[in-house]
């Protein structure tokens, strides 16, 4: 297959939760760059545990996305699914943790880490909102711009993926890149791979990161999330969701 849903089709085995346990500021985000501390702190990590399979055993897996109203957070919607591969309106595991504010996840003295209690899903994009148990208040939501982004745009994307589709493991240090938009269409924004290289892409448990306009001293807006490309890294053409044309959805579901 040419193109790959992110996350959770790949399951953390234990070689993976071994360097879990012992990493330190590491590569997500292919070929990315390291985000200093406490910057696009709306950035979530989901860290799913016991997701049902359809052979009756459980696994586990991640995701990432952003804080987009005090107790939401705004994700791919293929990061939600039963042991069929459909995507639901709950979640899935045992388990989903939102980690916050916590560009290293190692450090504990920071951040929040909060279940994920309910969940809603566009009825057209790949694009989820997830309900925190309790509201984050000491982390600014990223706002859900309202304007499509114009080809020859540069978008930011952050995550706490892997660095490669190749025995991908997700990461401890939040890390980000920039793409150029390509395509547009009803609900894919194409992007491909600008800086630091033009292979800078979204590797597996990505998705739902945040792809954002930045606006110098402004905050900046949100227009689509990870969904799937190929594997990473890549120069080829990478689809994110689009939500610029959801953000009455997202204001509804959230307020």
């Amino acid at each position: 297959m040419g193109q790959r849903k992110r996350s959770i089709l790949t399951a953390i085995g234990a070689a993976a939760i071994v360097l879990l346990g012992s990493a330190g500021p590491a590569h997500a985000i292919a070929n990315g760059d390291p985000v200093k501390k406490g910057r696009y702190a709306f950035s979530v990590k989901l860290t799913m545990t016991g997701i049902p399979t359809a052979d009756g055993g459980k696994r586990n897996s991640a995701c990432s996305g952003a804080l987009v109203a005090r107790q939401w957070v705004i994700t791919a919607g293929h990061c939600f699914r039963d042991q069929n591969g459909v995507r639901v309106e709950r979640p899935v595991a045992d388990s989903t943790i939102a980690t916050i504010g916590r560009t290293d996840l190692t450090d504990t003295s920071r951040g929040h880490e909060l279940e994920i209690v309910a969940v809603r899903q566009s009825s057209t994009a790949d694009v989820s909102l997830a309900k925190l148990a309790e509201p984050v208040r000491d982390v600014r939501p990223i706002r859900v711009g309202r304007t499509a982004p114009a080809i020859g745009d540069v978008l930011r994307v952050t995550g706490y993926g892997s660095t490669t589709s190749v025995n991908p493991a997700p990461v401890t240090w939040l890390r980000t890149g920039e793409m150029e938009v390509v395509a547009l269409s009803d609900s894919v924004t194409g992007v491909e791979g600008f800086a630091p290289q033009a292979d800078t892409t979204p590797c597996p448990y990505d998705s739902g990161g945040p792809f954002f306009v930045e606006r110098g001293k402004r905050p900046p807006l949100l227009v689509a999330v990870v969904s799937n490309g190929p594997s990473c890294p890549h120069d080829s053409v990478e689809n994110a969701a689009r939500v610029d044309n959801l953000a009455s959805w997202v204001s509804e579901v959230t307020r």
